[in-house]
């Protein structure tokens, strides 16, 4: 029997926790992104700042090496430990989180009328 996907829009409001806290923010969910992505200062101001590798990664502002840092999100009803964040800095971008495949795999799938 398979498994019930949570549905999930292209905007969907998340909890990200750190050592420090929790904040909620509307994070920006791109089925063309790999991994999740974290705006650096609200990573800082959580507590998530231990870097577990470096990953070259591809965006529309071309490519740069980032650090991976891992942190809980809750999105859509489901707490989902471990998952892996690039910083970046996004104060130019509208949302502080993005949500990538990382997590899309973990049971989601997204309804663009949602």
């Amino acid at each position: 029997m398979k498994k019930r996907k949570n549905r999930v829009g292209f905007l969907e409001k998340v909890i990200v926790y750190g050592p420090k806290g929790q904040k909620t923010v509307i994070a920006r969910v791109d089925t063309g992104a790999a991994r999740n992505s974290i705006d650096d200062k609200l990573a800082k101001k959580l507590g998530i700042k231990k870097v577990i590798k470096h990953k070259v990664v591809k965006s529309a502002h071309g490519v740069k090496k980032r650090p991976i840092v891992k942190a809980k999100l809750k999105i859509a009803g489901k707490t989902l430990d471990n998952m892996t964040f690039t910083l970046a800095d996004r104060k130019h971008m509208k949302y502080d989180v993005l949500v990538g495949r990382n997590t899309l795999k973990e049971g989601f799938v997204v309804d663009p009328d949602k």
